[in-house]
């Protein structure tokens, strides 16, 4: 019988990998003090990047790029408003 599969999501990408060599990776980045985020249940890990990595980040003083729609469905990415001030009202519901 096959060994089940498990979801690794690295970098943004996930990918499917053996229950065995996923846990092994996960449990690497782990050690190599990534943050990583375990599921058993659902055979799934996220791994985070590195403390240094974000740091960098965070002393760049620059906002990672992203995309989102307006109230009229049409895509705004923050890079194409490089340069201008740009005001972001962010909510939630729960």
């Amino acid at each position: 019988m096959a060994e089940p599969g498990f979801t690794l999501i690295d970098d943004g990408r996930a990918v499917e990998v053996a229950y065995g060599d996923g846990f092994e990776r996960a449990r690497r980045a782990q050690d190599a003090g990534r943050p990583v985020a375990l599921d058993l249940d659902e055979r799934a890990a996220y791994l985070g990047v590195p403390a240094a990595v974000r740091a960098a980040a965070l002393v760049s003083l620059e906002a990672p790029d992203f995309t989102l729609p307006d109230l009229d469905g049409r895509p705004h990415t923050l890079s194409a408003h490089r340069g201008a001030k740009v005001l972001l009202v962010a909510y939630a519901s729960w």
